[in-house]
């Protein structure tokens, strides 16, 4: 950008000073020029106007210029409105954002909407919602909350207290406020974005008004969620902000905070390279479960025990052709590979780029919208809710495809219509100081048989059938800041986690190994049997001897003729336990939320009650405390 000297009211040095800046300056910062020149000139209208009016309060000279016409410049002058928006008055520049993440990723998106607002001039605080004393909202005028759905819709952990605040009698009517939701979730699941659209119908109920419409975002969220971010903007600023430039910026600084010191992320995964891949479990198992390693050499990417890999999968290669054969198409024929315009042929879009082993309520209402076939336009209709519901569990496109055949509709259109294919995420196996520019994670292949098909697990059947070291995987890291070791080394934990749950322990005990950490560590673990089925046997063995790991209590359910499981082992270790919580202890779970986190978060309630002699209630506050203390982790799905 440069400026001429022509019909300038600048002189020569005045427009080299600008031709040296102007070109340094971010869209942040000329937006912030933009509004504090129309301030100034709206506060030197207004003073002309109103004698006996000077310069607003908190103006200071410039140092050296007190003779000059810019002495009175704002000392620490906040961003004003651009122009053709009108000032707002000083508390209308207060905003609060809360946040309810289980994984990270709506921690993310509130801290760079955070920044960005904080760059705009705007009084910013953000928390978790947990981390929020819930009778505040009395005071808050601007709301913008972004909170994901967990399990069968509901709240993620960090949520669960301010949902349940809201939804109780102690809420406040909440006249003043005006918020906005932006709600993350999975269509595969029945209640989607369930906990956004919780939180956005209760904040109307309670009075409050929407500064713009709730956005829903499935896995793929970078795009609404910058449409969400671009109407917040615009409505904090009166309308005056073309904000879509600013809530680009906003999501691509979320997603690079990931890993700022790595070109590689979600929407960039690097290509690692399989150094192992071996079979956890012994001969005659009934299950298959691989350890991986991979190679991070060159990709700069590092991680922190707790945290999860994103690893994006292949469909299986007879699947696709299934589909193409089906449906009589050109395997080499060019279709849209994803939104942005990249074309390839349609084999690779089946096999790299679309999900094809799920059915979603979308994917059928915009194929009934494709396809004129009375059975499905009737399966579509809020009527047949139950059965749509029924119809999609264990199905795939294929299933579709065939179900509702003939089909006049080219790959071009259909494709289109596809989710892509997301990433799995899996527990990190090892430590970063242990393992140097590695990377291990453990995932248990999954197979099962429905209606009349054998079905499987896209990632973990290609990792456990299709992928040999030399091989390599596209991944990245999702920082999980919801599941990490205390800072103090020498506070005890507690580990919770049956099967391929146990993964992230190796990582927590690797890393303490690593440090020379000797603070207690208990470790419970469970599956199915002892000589079959105990994943990293040796490890716990080794570290037992070291004492790396002080204690170690085992569950294998198939061995007895009771089944035994975890959560049996905390009870009988009932005493010693609640002593441990006592004495401070930190306590991480990790596996099956559906039934496993349940009875183990049942199991130590009925501890806490018993051994310290208090009601259920207050042995469930107990827990309360502990997780909002962030000495209650979870990581679980």
């Amino acid at each position: 950008m440069q400026l001429q000297v022509t019909n300038s009211p600048f002189s020569e040095s005045q427009i080299e000073l600008l031709n040296q800046l102007l070109p340094t300056l971010t869209l942040n910062q000329q937006v912030w020029l933009s509004g504090y020149f129309a301030a100034v000139q709206s506060q030197s209208a207004v003073a002309a106007a109103l004698p006996g009016i000077g310069a607003p309060a908190g103006t200071a000279a410039l140092p050296g210029a007190e003779d000059s016409e810019a002495a009175a410049v704002s000392a620490a002058p906040q961003p004003a409105a651009p122009q053709n928006q009108a000032a707002l008055p000083a508390a209308s520049r207060q905003v609060t954002i809360l946040f309810g993440s289980q994984t990270g990723n709506c921690q993310r998106l509130a801290g760079s909407l955070s920044r960005q607002l904080e760059e705009l001039g705007f009084e910013v605080t953000t928390a978790s919602m947990n981390g929020f004393k819930p009778n505040a909202l009395k005071k808050v005028e601007h709301l913008l909350l972004l909170a994901s759905t967990h399990g069968e819709g509901e709240p993620p952990d960090n949520a669960r207290s301010f949902h349940e605040f809201l939804y109780s009698k102690r809420a406040p009517k909440l006249a003043h406020l005006k918020f906005s939701v932006l709600a993350l979730g999975d269509t595969s699941y029945e209640f989607f974005c369930q906990t956004g659209k919780d939180f956005d119908q209760r904040l109307e109920e309670l009075g409050g008004q929407r500064l713009s419409p709730r956005v829903d975002c499935d896995l793929d969220y970078d795009e609404p969620a910058q449409g969400w971010f671009s109407q917040v903007l615009s409505a904090l600023s009166g309308g005056g902000l073309d904000a879509s430039l600013l809530a680009a910026e906003t999501v691509q600084a979320a997603e690079h905070s990931e890993s700022p010191e790595s070109m590689y992320s979600r929407n960039h995964p690097f290509q690692a390279e399989v150094l192992e891949n071996l079979n956890l479990n012994g001969r005659g198992s009934d299950r298959e479960t691989r350890h991986l390693e991979l190679s991070l050499e060159g990709s700069n990417l590092t991680f922190e025990p707790g945290d999860s890999l994103g690893v994006y999968p292949q469909n299986h290669p007879q699947l696709v052709e299934d589909i193409i054969l089906a449906m009589g198409w050109d395997p080499q024929e060019t279709v849209p590979l994803n939104k942005k315009g990249e074309e390839g042929s349609l084999r690779e879009a089946l096999l790299h780029h679309y999900e094809i082993t799920v059915l979603t309520k979308p994917l059928l209402e915009q194929a009934a919208q494709l396809h004129i076939a009375p059975e499905l336009q009737r399966l579509v209709t809020p009527e047949s809710r139950e059965e749509l519901k029924e119809y999609i569990k264990g199905r795939d496109l294929l299933d579709l495809l065939q179900d509702f055949a003939p089909w006049d509709v080219p790959a071009s259109s259909l494709v289109t219509i596809l989710r892509k294919l997301p990433a799995r995420l899996y527990s990190i196996a090892s430590s970063c100081k242990a393992n140097p520019e590695e990377v291990h994670f453990t995932v248990r292949a999954v197979r099962y048989e429905a209606h009349g098909r054998d079905r499987y697990g896209v990632c973990s059947v290609h990792c456990a059938e299709r992928v040999q070291p030399g091989d390599s995987l596209p991944i990245y890291i999702q920082h999980n800041p919801n599941f990490k070791l205390p800072a103090s080394p020498e506070v005890p934990v507690i580990m919770i986690g049956p099967g391929t749950g146990v993964a992230p322990f190796r990582s927590f005990l690797e890393e303490r190994e690593e440090l020379g950490v000797q603070g207690p560590s208990w470790l419970f673990y469970g599956d199915r049997h002892f000589v079959t089925d105990f994943l990293y046997q040796t490890d716990w063995q080794r570290m037992l001897k070291a004492g790396v790991l002080s204690k170690l209590d085992v569950a294998f359910s198939r061995d007895t003729e009771e089944k035994v499981y975890v959560q049996h082992r905390i009870l009988e270790n009932s005493r010693e336990l609640y002593q441990w919580l006592q004495d401070g202890a930190h306590v991480y779970i990790c596996g099956d939320e559906k039934h496993m986190a349940h009875d183990v978060h049942s199991a130590l309630v009925t501890v806490i009650q018993e051994e310290g002699g208090v009601s259920a209630e207050e042995a469930a506050q107990y827990l309360e405390n502990m997780q909002q203390a962030q000495r209650y982790q979870r990581d679980v799905y």
